[in-house]
Formats: structure tokens, sequence, C-alpha cells
């Protein structure tokens, strides 16, 4: 495994101004989404606009080939589904992870919301999907152990009927945009790396109603759910401090 890489004061200071305006983009990406008939084919160019706003850059555009700024998911698409000539409808499931570059650094966030009158399942699922990913931010403390993120984030969505994407996981940001270690969402406490006061994760639980396994689009990027049910995706990047830890795509 690669070595995990600490991050200074200073470069955690950093990361958090970064942090900040990523989750500002969020907002202004969600209130726009958030209505019946948004086309996302403009949402490249929205995305551009915004990070020159807030002097930063987009971090996804070009990683490893992406094609897009941001990965936009519908109702059984979990994470990597670019915008394109696609039309947001009453109903929809919506998830959006959008990585920023600022001063060279990395900030990671996810969220998931619905569009108009959602059905009481997908609404349960963004709800449990969002408190599975704060049960695994609850475990970050220097001392603990990586597994003990996934065993909190598995055990509170399978207690509510869901299960967790094994396929897809979180990981380490900052000097870039993805880093060792490896964060599974589920597990065994007590388990994997131990955690140390400069480490700089992204927690990101993607939880489906059905089955966790996963099936890839036929456009080589896009990963959707097997068996076609809904499926939703947080994401923060989170700090471990000197006695627990501190949310850095907060504003």
């Amino acid at each position: 495994m690669s070595k995990i890489i600490i991050k200074t004061d200073e470069e955690i200071e950093i990361i958090h101004e970064g942090g900040r305006k990523l989750a500002r983009i969020m907002e202004i990406l969600k209130e726009e989404i958030s209505r019946p008939g948004y086309l996302t084919k403009g949402l490249d160019k929205r995305i551009n606009e915004l990070c020159e706003k807030f002097d930063a850059k987009p971090a996804f555009m070009g990683y490893r080939g992406y094609p897009a700024t941001v990965c936009l998911s519908i109702n059984d698409e979990i994470v990597h589904c670019t915008p394109g000539d696609r039309i947001i409808k009453e109903g929809d499931l919506v998830s959006l992870d959008f990585g920023l570059r600022y001063k060279n650094l990395y900030t990671d966030s996810a969220i998931s919301f619905g569009v108009g009158k959602m059905t009481p399942l997908a609404d349960k699922l963004i709800k449990v999907t969002e408190a599975s990913m704060y049960k695994g931010i609850d475990q970050v403390r220097p001392n603990g152990h990586i597994g003990d993120i996934g065993q909190a984030v598995q055990r509170y969505a399978e207690a509510n009927g869901f299960s967790v994407v094994r396929d897809l996981t979180g990981h380490g940001v900052g000097k870039q945009v993805h880093e060792p270690p490896q964060i599974l969402n589920y597990g065994r406490e007590g388990t994997g790396p131990i955690m140390k006061k400069g480490m700089v994760l992204a927690i990101e639980p993607m939880v489906n109603v059905g089955d966790w396994r996963i099936k890839q689009g036929i456009d080589g990027w896009s990963i959707m759910t097997a068996d076609g049910e809904l499926s939703a995706h947080f994401e923060h990047t989170v700090a471990v401090t000197d006695d627990g830890y501190e949310i850095l795509t907060k504003e």
C-alpha cells in the first residue's frame, strides 16, 4: 500500500478554505438543479463560471480521462455519470459528486436530493445515506482505525433496510484527488490503518435500496445499481485533529 500523506496545519487550512468554496458551489448547484425541466447540458459551463468566481478549479475534468467537471447521477445511477443531454424530472433522485482544486490542494464532496415530490422510500434513502455518512465521520479520531468508519456506515444503513456499495470507496484526499487510504463503507471496527492527526479523508457512503452490486454503463464511465433500484451518495472531506475531526467541506 502507498504511504498515507500527512498534511501540515497550514495545508489543512488551505484545504478548508477550498472546502468552504466547494460547499458554497454545491449549494448553488443544488438550488439551480432542484427543479423539473433543468437541462444538464450546460452544467459544465456553469461549474466553470462558479469556479472562476470563487478563484478555484474543478478537480475532475480530465482526471484519468473523465470528460466532465462533475458526476451527476439520477435514480439508479451511483456515480461517474456525466451531465449531457439529460433533463431533470419531477420525482428524480439526483446525486452530485464534485471536487475542487484550490491553491493546488483538493477537496471532494457529494450530496443527494430529491426534485419535487418524492416517494417515501426515496426520501428515506436520502436521509439514511446522509446520516450513515455522519455515523462514519463520528468514528474519526487519532488512534482509531479506518475500519471503524466503514463498520459504522454499514451498521446504520443496513439497520434501516438498505445496502452499502462495496466496489466503490472513500479515500484520502488533499495533495491529489485520490490518495491512500482506501475507506470502505463496510467492514469491522479495529481493522485497517490507524488514523493520525493530519490525515485528510473523503468519507463517502453510497447506499442502495436493493442489492449492493453494481454494473457499468455502456459509456464506460457510468456506474449504476445492478438491480435498477435507487441509490444515494453523500461525501465530506474530513481532517483528523488532535482529539477528533473537523469537516472541511462546510461553509
